[in-house]
């Protein structure tokens, strides 16, 4: 089922998860719905404050993207297509290396794509959908979708992450999608 995403404006956005503990059958429903409005929005990653749930569940799909990614499981490389898609309940991210800036958009911003630094590397400690621990590190646009996502799950969000002259220009347009959406609570 499609869901309504969430946009700027709505309070959910700002709340940090909660721990998903243990992964139930609406857990597993929540994450079909997630990855099917994800894929029909064209996005990278959908995390459950973007659907109006704060809790430490996400998903994310980079398969097809021609932004270089890699994934490695111990010191083994593994193609990256053979973990998506991904789901990350609880995640948390360690060992973060390098630094890159980027182009990053988000579905609960319409429209808009900033530059935003983030590490270019990064290790992920999560459980999937059947509750087993996973552990890996990633790099390149991988790397940066998580991050991404990891934010949403504690409540913060790309804008928070930009220069604040990029953000400038845009705030009359930020202001207009932050009043519409609180409305609507």
């Amino acid at each position: 089922m499609i869901l309504r995403i969430i946009q700027y404006g709505d309070p959910v956005l700002r709340e940090k998860g909660a721990r998903v503990d243990p992964v139930t059958s609406e857990h597993r429903k929540m994450v079909r719905d997630m990855l099917e409005t994800m894929r029909e929005n064209n996005g990278l990653g959908l995390a459950a404050q973007q659907i109006g749930r704060a809790i430490q569940l996400a998903v994310i799909d980079v398969t097809g993207s021609e932004r270089p990614s890699q994934l490695f499981v111990g010191v083994r490389e593994v193609p990256v297509e053979s973990m998506m898609p991904l789901i990350l309940i609880n995640p948390v991210l360690t060992r973060p290396r390098g630094e890159e800036r980027g182009l990053e958009g988000c579905l609960s911003f319409p429209g808009l794509a900033l530059e935003i630094l983030r590490a270019h590397e990064v290790t992920v400690e999560a459980a999937d959908l059947d509750g087993k621990a996973r552990r890996f590190t990633c790099t390149g646009l991988l790397a940066r979708a998580i991050q991404h996502e990891a934010d949403h799950l504690n409540g913060v969000l790309f804008i928070d992450r930009t220069d604040p002259v990029q953000i400038e220009p845009l705030k009359p347009e930020l202001e207009k999608l932050q009043k519409a959406n609180q409305r609507k609570r």
